[in-house]
């Protein structure tokens, strides 16, 4: 039954990206980020305080998403290549998912990316009570400044847009620096 629930979530959520007012979000904008620590797919942990100084998206999805699956296809060459020379940490979490069926999911599509495993969804119950994908953009301070629901295109290119503009934000800054010290 559970996974029915999932499963119809998932679905719903392809008619595209919710705004993350739904009532099953456990956190809000300007909050601080949950604490956790996530074990990567390659064995590595990944505490989310020490992430403090970058932009971060958290990313929750499954394998057996079709939604998410859309959404992870876009992440090599729109988020991950164009934002690697930057202070951006790109955190996709597989929510109730073991080892082996990521790894399969990984060879399948050919991703390399690092990934990190939730399959007690002890982090994700942190966020939400349910639905994926969702996305979380997390500032430089530690604070949630974006939630979203589902995938949806333009919600997608929107998102990657809020990325940039964050990102440039910093860069802005340092360049002024820069200049003044010159």
């Amino acid at each position: 039954m559970k996974k029915v629930v999932l499963f119809l979530a998932c679905v719903l959520s392809m008619v595209g990206s919710v705004s993350a007012d739904d009532r099953d979000v456990l956190v809000k904008k300007g909050e601080k980020v949950p604490a956790f620590v996530v074990e990567m797919f390659d064995g590595r942990k990944i505490d989310v305080k020490d992430l403090r100084g970058k932009i971060v998206l958290i990313n929750f999805w499954a394998t057996w998403c079709p939604p998410c699956q859309e959404e992870m296809k876009r992440v090599q060459k729109e988020i991950i290549d164009r934002f690697k020379d930057k202070d951006f940490v790109f955190l996709p979490i597989s929510r109730e998912e073991n080892r082996e069926q990521i790894a399969r999911f990984r060879e399948r599509y050919g991703y390399t990316f690092p990934m990190g495993m939730d399959p007690d969804r002890e982090i994700f119950s942190k966020f939400a009570k349910s639905g994926i994908p969702r996305n979380f953009i997390i500032d430089r301070n530690g604070r949630i400044i974006h939630l979203e629901l589902g995938y949806d295109k333009e919600a997608f290119t929107k998102m990657v847009e809020t990325l940039a503009k964050l990102l440039e934000e910093k860069e802005g800054v340092k360049e002024g620096k820069r200049r003044r010290a010159a």
